[in-house]
């Protein structure tokens, strides 16, 4: 399929990447964001008459604008579909614009340039399709699973309402405290902040224009913001009665309960661990890969024993600051760099 993405943004760069790794080649145009010369259309009418599947990574409110701009170089040999974080909206200018003559669809890929980066894993993306056009949502589905995708159908009514009470207060939380400083270089925090510290990072690495169009475009997002308010002055009322009276069992928040006896929950908390730690090994080893690869580009071997030999000790001594065994931790990760070895030599 020859891929076009209109809109080379941080999203559009990451997802062109994505589909050079599945093999994929594309070109890409943008009137402001610099394209490399090897992915350069030389217009959107280029890209648009070169291209069989054009993808939209496009800002929301310049969706419409774009669709009315393109519609009369389409036709129905094209497949057309956006990207963006918000569905019910951009799905009825897909309907509105392109109609029974375009094939299209909807789709909202649940990872950005971040997560690409740290090589999160399972990457989803939900498919809104157009009833006028389902071999288009079927071309959608199988491209993004040729990507390494789990794609999963809503409407887009449904795909927002989930949205609003996730994406959309995340961002609302996450905005509120920064505003209170609460992301600010702190000199301590506890371990209980470490996951919302987490959050505020990814929250202020995305592009700047995506807060306001969360929260504005979707059409279920104010009724989000203000259950959340709503639930938040009645805790905020009920801690100042308890100040006064006393009490307070009502405010508690559920624990894992006092049926399960110590030894169980310190288990329960290990394989939770355990469970993380294999979803970070397997982010490692596509980053791996991705190394692998750029060593046979450079065609250099897989085996550096002095950048293993450097590995190794900062390790040591990352453990060393907190008070584990050196050696121990050397043998740990001298079993991840040989499994990290041999995945790079089963992948050449």
């Amino acid at each position: 399929m020859r891929i076009g993405i209109l809109g080379y943004g941080r999203f559009g760069r990451a997802l062109g990447s994505l589909l050079l790794q599945a093999g994929h080649a594309y070109r890409a145009w943008d009137p402001v964001a610099e394209v490399p010369a090897d992915h350069q259309a030389a217009s959107a009418r280029d890209l648009v008459d070169g291209h069989e599947a054009l993808i939209l990574s496009v800002p929301l409110p310049a969706l419409s604008g774009v669709l009315q701009g393109l519609r009369p170089h389409l036709g129905a040999g094209h497949l057309v579909f956006d990207v963006g974080s918000v569905k019910a909206g951009p799905c009825a200018l897909l309907d509105e614009h392109l109609g029974e003559a375009v094939p299209h669809a909807g789709t909202h890929p649940l990872f950005g340039p971040v997560s690409l980066a740290r090589a999160e894993r399972p990457l989803r993306v939900v498919l809104c399709p157009s009833s006028r056009h389902p071999e288009a949502a079927a071309r959608v589905e199988r491209l993004f699973q040729g990507l390494g995708c789990e794609v999963l159908r809503q409407s887009p009514e449904d795909h927002d309402r989930v949205m609003a009470t996730t994406h959309a207060l995340t961002y609302f939380i996450a905005k509120g405290l920064l505003d209170v400083g609460a992301g600010a270089e702190l000199p301590f925090t506890p371990p209980s902040f470490h996951a919302i510290a987490r959050t505020l990072e990814a929250v202020q690495e995305d592009a700047g224009h995506l807060f306001t169009a969360l929260q504005n475009e979707n059409p279920f997002a104010s009724g989000a913001r203000e259950g959340l308010l709503e639930a938040l002055a009645a805790i905020h009322r009920s801690l100042a009665e308890v100040a006064e009276t006393g009490g307070g069992e009502q405010l508690s928040i559920p624990d894992l309960g006092t049926r399960s006896p110590a030894l169980q929950e310190v288990r329960d908390h290990i394989d939770a661990l355990d469970q993380e730690l294999v979803a970070l090994l397997a982010r490692r080893t596509e980053l791996v890969l991705r190394a692998g690869r750029a060593k046979a580009e450079l065609k250099v071997p897989i085996h550096d024993p002095e950048r293993e030999a450097a590995q190794l000790l900062a390790r040591r001594q990352w453990a060393a600051t907190l008070g584990l065994d050196e050696q121990g931790m050397e043998e740990v990760f001298r079993a991840v760099l040989r499994a990290s070895r041999s995945a790079q030599g089963n992948a050449g």
